[in-house]
């Protein structure tokens, strides 16, 4: 997919004559992203990281794709993509089948998944589960594995509760109707709720489930043989979502708002922007660790811990070790 701008004779002269960041600038190579779900304001840092022209600094020309995790990492093992950002869960479940796929920049440094209630339901920790209805999307979900390490925590079981399968578009809706006490899903649903009224207990499922949201990949083979190409996307990964965090997220939401998601409701910036205030900014994209190391370093020990508890209840078959899968972004290319 990497393609290089051809050069004639005639223009060679003026080319050496330029400085080296203007030729980079003209060498620009163009890679296909493939991102998880479909195009979202979340997306945000990334398509304006496009429009600022901060990939493009980095000599990098960019073309978003969106499918499902599962088939992005196909994708990225096969070469079909040059990078995938996919679900941190689906990158573990695809190292331990021996696909050859590399994370490269651990853009979400947690999980986003949480259980919420209405704060009139008396629930506040799992233990007040018990003899309760919880809506989950799907019983091969993420958050379905997060109910069931979160009740274990508690000392529960799945037999001490009632679990309802809810479609994604209607599980916040069951919630508010009162036809499921709770539901484990995404903690950014917090912030609709909140905007129509209902007051809402939330915890996060990260608190005893290490796990990461959005996080860039590669295949082995691009990152053994295009280390460079690797490394100047990633330092505009990083470059992009800061950015954002340095006061320009109405800016960055315009942009993806008026682009790259113009069918998403205009009318949803305001929530979109408390959740990248309370959330995205202080404690998804950033951690302590980031602070130390800059954004999108790899926490090996909670990608490791991530594993062998998906292969403690079966998600896989057996837990794959972190350091054969996942790379710090400031070690590519060393």
């Amino acid at each position: 997919m990497i393609q290089f701008r051809v050069t004639t004779a005639a223009s060679l002269g003026a080319l050496i004559a330029l400085p080296l960041f203007t030729m980079s600038a003209e060498a620009a190579d163009k890679v296909v992203l493939q991102i998880d779900g479909a195009a979202a304001p979340f997306y945000a840092p990334l398509y304006a990281g496009v429009e600022k022209g901060i990939f493009e600094k980095n000599g990098v020309e960019v073309e978003f794709i969106y499918a499902a995790a599962a088939d992005i990492l196909t994708n990225i093992a096969a070469g079909n993509v040059d990078f995938g950002f996919p679900n941190g869960d689906a990158v573990v479940a695809a190292a331990a089948n021996g696909l050859p796929v590399k994370v490269v920049h651990t853009t979400y440094q947690r999980g986003i998944g949480a259980l919420l209630a209405k704060e009139a339901s008396g629930i506040k920790s799992y233990k007040d589960l018990k003899g309760k209805k919880i809506g989950v999307t799907s019983l091969a979900s993420p958050n379905y594995l997060q109910l069931q390490v979160g009740l274990k925590q508690a000392g529960l079981t799945l037999e001490d509760v009632s679990v309802e399968v809810v479609a994604t578009g209607a599980i916040v809706q069951s919630l508010q109707a009162g036809q499921v006490d709770a539901i484990v899903f995404s903690e950014l649903r917090k912030y609709n709720l909140e905007a129509d009224g209902t007051k809402v207990t939330m915890i996060l499922s990260n608190d005893f489930l290490p796990s990461f949201g959005n996080v860039v990949v590669t295949s082995n083979k691009k990152l053994a043989q295009n280390a460079d190409v690797v490394k100047r996307f990633t330092t505009a990964v990083t470059q992009s979502y800061q950015w954002v965090i340095d006061g320009h997220i109405p800016e960055a939401l315009d942009i993806a708002l008026t682009k790259y998601t113009p069918t998403w409701p205009k009318d949803q910036k305001g929530i979109l922007t408390t959740a990248f205030e309370q959330t995205f900014v202080p404690s998804v994209w950033q951690s302590p660790l980031t602070k130390e190391k800059g954004l999108g370093a790899a926490n090996m020990s909670g990608w490791q811990k991530n594993a062998d508890i998906l292969a403690q209840y079966k998600v896989i078959d057996s837990a794959p070790k972190a350091t054969d899968f996942v790379v710090d972004p400031s070690m590519i290319g060393k």
